[in-house]
């Protein structure tokens, strides 16, 4: 396939907070992809000190974790602790308990998983909604 024919696995989600960093992960998810979230994570954080955070699994297929640098990875942890609240995660596979383990016990960060039939109340949790086109294409 043409890397110009890739559509990316991270798309950002348009949401009635501004300090909510809200995404898509759309079916496997490259280094590329990988640095490129924690990029965007990085200009969520310079617009606000503290966030929140919405990752909703479309078809995952997984992470080439082992391809993407030590030290993004050192970096993204660092900062979401600096950063974020809460973090709703939306679907398949419930990875909270993974991301439980690689923070420190008293964690400052609120993980919570939703089922996709729950989306609703994962939004409700933040206060907040999507606007605009949703993955399903339907306009909120």
């Amino acid at each position: 396939m043409n890397f110009l024919d890739e559509v990316p696995a991270i798309r950002r989600i348009e949401t009635s907070r501004d300090d909510l960093f809200a995404i898509d992960v759309v079916g496997h998810v490259t280094a590329a992809d990988g640095e490129n979230l924690f990029g965007l994570l990085e200009a969520a954080y310079a617009l606000h000190a503290r966030i929140d955070v919405l990752v909703r699994l479309v078809d995952h297929d997984g992470v080439d974790w082992a391809n993407i640098a030590d030290e993004t990875l050192e970096q993204g942890a660092i900062h979401a602790l600096e950063h974020v609240g809460r973090c709703a995660t939306i679907g398949e596979p419930d990875w909270t308990a993974d991301a439980q383990r690689f923070l420190p016990p008293s964690q400052p960060i609120e993980l919570r998983h939703f089922k996709a039939e729950d989306e609703a109340a994962a939004w409700q949790w933040l206060a907040a909604q999507p606007v605009g086109a949703t993955a399903s294409g339907v306009s909120t």
